[in-house]
């Protein structure tokens, strides 16, 4: 298949250039901070969101708006009778017994509430950007865990095909020396098993990479037959800003910052705003009136004026006025509740940042190291039958154990420090 190149679309993005595709499944090979560019830039659910901030602000534009003037025209005979009167023609000699009447109508707000509920609409344009922000922030959290877990997959794979890779190596040496009866048939079987064990597991995390490249793709709006590869870097969290950070600033911030806290007091100004406009409701609104009437009355050319105004005997919007004051309570226990609920959420996000640091830094920078060169040291006695099998794949085993372990760390520290960012609402 032809080599396909996605230049045009990491140049419209303004990356720098690290994007490659040198496969013939068309892979796409870049940083975190490229992957989130693209998916802020291309996302489609963030695009249909935002378009909620613009039918807001439609809805000021129509809270702006006076109500259209009415007019009507009737009482427009087609056909006279013999005791018609004769009145002066409206077009040469026609219209002499044409009657005609023109009403015209304007509908006036009272009690400001016009004013009023274009206040109301501008606190909607305001709830909903920051309904779009919590909707981000959501999004992108869970964008950056498939990376974090994208690299995880990838680095795990890379392990056990290194293993796969070995094993198969041995295999190859050991098949001549098991025909030849130099070694027993159950240490090649059990060779073998081991290479089936590792096959197995790169088979799961290929599943596994798979889902994750659905997600990730559809989350960036991708190509479907392009294939991301996501870089190394920024696996592991700056540890200098976990080390500075106080709680009691942080459960402040996630106050100020978070979307989700701040579209709760919006709520609760959006509902005293409509309690306002439910009262002024009481008042009832004036219609004024002006008329023409052509031979219908006393005179011949009729044009008066008036008014219309309905009487509140019965109603006075008691009702919504009540269910307005409910309201505004809900939004207050909601709000109270909001809060609670961001602190309790910023304490536990803390402190289980603070234990996987812990986990992170109890294990020395140069055990990875040793864990590698213990292995080719294994390897190199094994070949030379200086260790048993069983030895030999025991601490494969446990070489595995250990760099899972400390895969595990890295992922857990990433997720743990991206669940702080987002329960205080900004970034670290």
């Amino acid at each position: 298949m032809k080599r396909i190149f996605f230049t045009a679309i990491f140049t419209s993005f303004c990356l720098s250039g690290k994007a490659q595709n040198t496969t013939a499944r068309d892979t796409v090979s870049v940083s975190r901070a490229e992957a989130e560019t693209i998916f802020l830039k291309n996302n489609l659910r963030l695009l249909s969101e935002k378009l909620n901030i613009d039918q807001a602000e439609a809805q000021v534009i129509q809270a702006r708006l006076w109500p259209n003037p009415r007019l009507e025209v009737g009482e427009i005979n087609l056909w006279s009778n013999a005791k018609s009167e004769q009145l002066p023609p409206i077009f040469g000699n026609w219209g002499k017994t044409s009657e005609v009447t023109v009403g015209l109508e304007q509908l006036i707000y009272t009690a400001r509430k016009r004013k009023k509920q274009i206040e109301m609409e501008k606190v909607g344009v305001e709830i909903a950007q920051e309904y779009f922000q919590d909707f981000l922030r959501i999004l992108k959290v869970e964008f950056r865990n498939n990376l974090t877990q994208l690299q995880y997959t990838q680095e795990k794979q890379n392990l056990y095909k290194k293993q796969l890779t070995s094993i198969q190596k041995l295999l190859t040496a050991y098949s001549n020396q098991a025909k030849q009866g130099n070694i027993s048939k159950s240490e090649f079987i059990r060779l073998k098993a081991s290479e089936l064990e590792f096959v197995k597991q790169l088979s799961d995390l290929q599943k596994e990479n798979n889902q994750l490249q659905k997600e990730l793709k559809t989350l960036m709006n991708l190509p479907p037959h392009s294939y991301l590869k996501i870089s190394i870097d920024k696996f592991v969290p700056d540890l200098d800003k976990v080390a500075n950070i106080n709680l009691a600033e942080l459960a402040s911030a996630a106050l100020e910052n978070r979307p989700d806290v701040k579209a709760s007091v919006l709520e609760e100004k959006y509902n005293n705003r409509k309690y306002k406009y439910e009262l002024s409701q009481r008042t009832p609104d004036v219609t004024l009136l002006a008329s023409y009437d052509r031979g219908g009355n006393i005179m011949n050319d009729f044009v008066g004026v008036g008014f219309a105004i309905d009487l509140p005997f019965f109603s006075r919007n008691q009702g919504n006025i009540k269910s307005a004051k409910i309201e505004i309570q809900k939004s207050q226990y909601m709000k109270e509740e909001k809060n609670n609920q961001a602190q309790n959420e910023v304490i536990q996000a803390y402190e289980d940042l603070v234990v996987s640091k812990r986990l992170y830094e109890n294990i020395e920078a140069s055990y990875e190291k040793d864990l590698d060169l213990l292995l080719e040291s294994h390897q190199k006695n094994f070949t030379l039958r200086n260790t048993s099998m069983l030895e030999y794949l025991d601490f494969v085993n446990a070489y595995l154990e250990n760099k899972t372990i400390i895969l595990d760390s890295k992922k857990e520290l990433n997720e743990h420090y991206e669940e702080l960012q987002f329960v205080i609402g900004k970034e670290l």
